[in-house]
């Protein structure tokens, strides 16, 4: 039987002397599986044979495995999402993959997936499907559902699936927040009902369970008593409420329409199964998702485009323990480097590391792993460790003199071979590079506030500076799990250069007279992530004014801004500037609420100048297209993803406009 099979390109098929049948997924030319057309039509032609077998008692059960080193199944096949546009197209591919998967689930014999890598969104629906789940637990197996980052919910009955595998409080959870799951965690839940510690017991582990025909034993009674009402109502309304505090159903309906979903039919498995593609098929379709697969496939590109290089760091010094500087070199450490800090600031060193400390509790797993990250960690304050660097990063006050002065110093003390870098947010690089003997060498990795939570890392590219030095450059970042960005040098490069008129228009019109909450409340409903006026406290209003009149964007010689620099109230560091901070969060005193039409209005406009800086970047080449320009400010600044970015926003409103006036 296995001979008629010979066709497939993506699957490798094969029945074993005591007729177990091994489905082992590798998709022909990819680094990682997922689910298209090709190898879902083929997973297809293995069950329809699984089943003519079973009838002729040729097989005891199937096993479905992957070949690849990272991904069981990493989800659904995001390229060939943009051909499903419309719902009825969304509902006929959907359709043809629920039959699939309810054929494996009525199987007559055990099906078992032997999940290694990542098992995400139709990967976990499929393997949902399948009897009985076993994991292996290496560091890079994880599961999930993160259908809702891309503007959906699982489309392929894993609601229902998921519900009857952990219980509703643990399945919605997983797929309100996407989060990863390690194998323990998805054990303890109910997701999958066995552990192995390595991939090489898969095998073993999936013969057991065939051979003694293991099936999930799914929720316990105690989960399903929370699917009968009141329980189900009360947990949909906390579950609303949560969600409400994190996001604008607006902005992003996908947790909220899930929400409706179990809240109507969550004790009708049968009923929940048909609502839940007539509620998937208008997300998948719609312009949300649209946007937010556009963001994955930015960020995707940036990955992809980092050049290539052999160059793999393992130290890093990095000068100036303030905020930025503290925070890169504790990230690195997370990373699982080595990094020294120095600062002449004692005190500044030591806040440097109690902030690290908190850092590696929340990102790192126990005692053991935060205690040696500690270790890594260098208080440097003479710089002993510069000469053993792979990379020197300065991150210092941002006074062309001092850092000539410096580099000139470091150029003398670095090994041949490492990367000599600046975290400037706005000198040029030439002018800093000015100072050494060799300008080649100097490049820029601008990191953005705060550093563990924003992806983005601008690779500045000065007029002398050497395109290995820019790879190597690269190399590092990638290895820090950031994406790289190579831009032109400028005043503020492409993200700040940005940003900087957003924020002195908005200073110009608290000083016009709009309220301070209305002006963020607008941005907020634009899909920003804070408002202007808490973002430069956040930066701290001394750097963004320094950095605006740079750039050629203050405001006048007496505005609110310079009044409360020259008062040295600097923001949150500070404890007030535009806000008063307390228990660093900031204090708002009025409850005001604004007509939601006045603040969509003058979000857009908050915005304007924004996107009239991104047409100018692109004009001058900063970045090599607008798909760059996008992709710097959305990862830089956290421009409301769902709209897509600056530009495409930019782009899609005036298609929208001239449709209209096509039509009057």
């Amino acid at each position: 039987m296995a001979a008629t099979l010979s066709y497939l390109q993506d699957w490798r098929f094969s029945i074993d002397f005591e007729g177990i049948a091994w489905a082992v997924f590798d998709r022909k030319g990819e680094t990682m599986n997922s689910l298209g057309r090709r190898p879902t039509e083929e997973l297809g032609d293995i069950v329809k044979a699984i089943e003519n077998a079973a009838i002729r008692g040729e097989v005891k059960g199937l096993v479905l495995m992957s070949a690849k080193e990272s991904s069981f199944v990493a989800g659904a096949d995001i390229h060939e999402f943009e051909s499903f546009n419309t719902e009825d197209k969304v509902k006929e591919v959907v359709g043809q993959t629920l039959e699939l998967f309810d054929r494996i689930d009525r199987l007559p014999v055990t099906v078992v997936a032997a999940i290694h890598g990542y098992c995400l969104g139709g990967g976990l629906e499929l393997a949902l499907a399948c009897d009985y789940r076993i994991a292996d637990r290496e560091e890079g197996t994880r599961l999930g559902f993160p259908e809702v980052k891309l503007g959906m919910f699982p489309g392929l009955n894993g609601t229902v699936r998921s519900i009857a595998a952990a219980g509703p409080l643990d399945a919605m959870t997983a797929m309100l927040t996407g989060r990863m799951l390690r194998p323990t965690s998805a054990r303890a839940m109910g997701l999958i009902d066995q552990i192995v510690p390595t991939r090489h017991a898969l095998r073993w582990a999936a013969r057991k369970a065939v051979l003694q025909k293991r099936r999930s034993k799914g929720a316990p009674w105690w989960k399903k008593m929370m699917l009968k009402e009141p329980v189900r109502g009360l947990l949909a309304k906390q579950m609303r409420g949560k969600t409400a505090a994190k996001v604008r159903e607006d902005h992003y309906p996908a947790p909220f329409k899930l929400i409706e979903l179990f809240e109507r039919y969550g004790d009708d498995p049968d009923a929940m199964r048909k609502a839940e593609t007539e509620i998937f098929a208008p997300l998948m379709a719609g312009e949300t998702a649209r946007n937010l697969r556009r963001v994955f496939q930015l960020s995707e590109m940036l990955k992809d485009e980092a050049p290539k290089h052999s160059f793999k760091p393992l130290r890093v010094h990095v000068i100036g323990a303030g905020t930025m500087g503290g925070d890169i070199a504790a990230w690195c450490v997370v990373c699982g480097m080595q990094a020294s800090l120095q600062d002449l600031d004692e005190t500044q060193l030591k806040k440097a590391l109690g902030r690290a400390k908190g850092l590696f509790g929340k990102q790192l797993r126990g005692k053991l792993a935060v205690d040696a990250a500690i270790a890594r960690l260098i208080p440097d304050p003479d710089g002993k460790h510069i000469k053993h660097a792979d990379v020197v990063i300065e991150a210092i006050v941002e006074k062309l003199d001092i850092k000539q002065a410096l580099f000139r110093d470091l150029e003398t003390k670095i090994k041949p071979g490492a990367v000599l870098a600046t975290n400037t947010s706005s000198l040029r690089l030439e002018d800093i590079a000015a100072a050494l003997t060799d300008p080649g060498r100097l490049v820029g990795l601008h990191f953005f506030n705060p550093v563990p939570q924003l992806p983005l890392v601008e690779i500045v590219r000065g007029e002398t500076t050497r395109v290995d030095e820019v790879r190597k450059a690269a190399a590092f970042v990638t290895a820090i799990k950031k994406l790289p960005l190579v831009v032109k040098s400028c005043p503020g490069f492409l993200v700040n250069r940005a940003l900087a008129p957003y924020m002195m228009d908005a200073v110009r019109r608290l000083d016009e007279g709009t309220p301070r909450d209305k002006i963020d409340q607008a941005a907020l409903a634009f899909g920003m992530p804070m408002g202007p006026l808490e973002l430069m406290d956040m930066v701290g209003l001394d750097i963004a004014n320094a950095v605006g009149e740079k750039l050629g964007g203050g405001s006048g010689t007496d505005n609110p801004l310079l009044r409360l620099v020259a008062e040295g109230k600097f923001g949150k560091k500070t404890g007030e500037g535009f806000y008063v901070w307390e228990k660093g969060k900031p204090k708002r005193e009025t409850a005001e609420q604004y007509d939601p039409a006045e603040l969509d209005r003058l979000g857009r406009e908050l915005i304007k100048p924004m996107l009239d800086e991104c047409e100018r970047a692109l004009a001058d080449g900063i970045v090599a297209n607008a798909d760059h320009v996008d992709a710097g400010v959305i990862f830089g600044t956290g421009f409301a993803p769902f709209r897509g970015g600056p530009l495409h926003y930019r782009r899609n409103q005036e298609n929208a406009a001239a449709s209209t006036a096509a039509v009057a």
